[in-house]
């Protein structure tokens, strides 16, 4: 299924709960500092074996990559992070990265996710939040 298809359903079904969240559960359902750091790792391994992408990476520092991963997906979640790093739009620009890229990198996330047993409501909620960024990242 495709991300915007997905992301849409989403936000339809999110329209539908009555129940509030507490403002972390996002980030316990990815497992907190520990499953943050796994998801990083996951995806971070992908996307060496990617050809498609791999050369948009290829001029990065991907320790310091890493921390700012780990930091946008906590601070997203709910978790006691900040991001500290550029916008998305100042990060990506010049990369021309494609719609296709994007979609491979997040069927990636996806799959990283799948792997470490991420319920699929909270795999949507980190969808939904990173959603967004696209328009940020894709053709800059």
């Amino acid at each position: 299924m495709g991300i915007l298809i997905r992301t849409l359903l989403l936000l339809a079904l999110s329209a539908c709960s009555n129940s509030p969240e507490p403002k972390d559960w996002l980030y316990q359902q990815l497992g907190g500092a520990p499953g943050l750091e796994q998801l990083a790792d996951g995806l971070l391994r992908e996307i060496e074996q990617d050809q498609q992408i791999v050369h948009h990476f290829k001029d990065t520092d991907i320790a310091r990559f890493r921390k700012l991963l780990i930091e946008q997906f906590c601070e997203l979640s709910g978790g006691p992070c900040t991001y500290t790093g550029a916008t998305m739009q100042e990060s990506h620009t010049g990369f021309q990265i494609t719609e296709a890229d994007f979609d491979n990198l997040v069927e990636h996330l996806i799959k990283v996710m799948t792997e470490q047993q991420v319920p699929v409501a909270a795999q949507n909620r980190l969808l939904a939040k990173l959603a967004p960024m696209y328009r940020d990242v894709v053709y800059r």
